[in-house]
């Protein structure tokens, strides 16, 4: 939803620069990741914006939460006031994401058309690594790809499956 991430990506940055300046990042990364947590959960969502509740209440709860100084506390509060504590999941996600960017870790996914074990995943990491630089990895089982990897980092794609070989010849024997 492109509106939740414009009305978040203010917070984040903010949020980022200050942890930043802080020397911080892994523990505002972290505290922002709980309270995403408790924002996503249905229980601690029923509370916002709830008549019944007391705003200072939900703070509270998010305070608790968050476990985090004054500085967190004062985000809290602020997008408390602002009616957007709802929009925790997205801060922590683009928080972290600009994080990753700070560290030069590249986000990445690998295709496989069968679960790939420990070793085969550290041999592929370490291949990809050389090629990209410092990656968080994730794995994806897709069948439909018959067999070997496609591996999606950022907006480059390296196909070497199965139906990646098949697509290939059938565009050059069509063309």
């Amino acid at each position: 939803m492109a509106e939740l991430a414009t009305i978040a990506r203010p917070y984040a940055e903010a949020a980022f620069r200050l942890a930043r300046e802080r020397q911080a990042l892994p523990a505002w990364s972290e505290a922002l990741g709980r309270l995403a947590q408790v924002a996503a959960d249905p229980a601690a969502s029923s509370l916002i914006g709830n008549p019944n509740i007391a705003a200072a209440d939900v703070e509270d709860l998010f305070c608790t939460a968050g476990n985090g100084g004054a500085e967190l506390a004062n985000l809290i509060h602020l997008l408390s006031a602002n009616g957007r504590l709802t929009c925790l999941p997205e801060i922590a996600s683009q928080f972290d994401n600009m994080k990753r960017g700070e560290e030069g870790v590249k986000e990445g996914v690998i295709y496989s058309a069968f679960p790939l074990d420990a070793p085969q995943q550290q041999a592929l990491t370490a291949l990809l690594e050389s090629r990209f630089g410092r990656l968080q990895l994730s794995v994806v089982v897709d069948a439909e790809l018959i067999g070997g990897v496609k591996v999606v980092v950022g907006d480059q794609v390296l196909d070497t499956s199965v139906s990646g070989k098949l697509a290939a010849m059938h565009a050059a024997l069509n063309s």
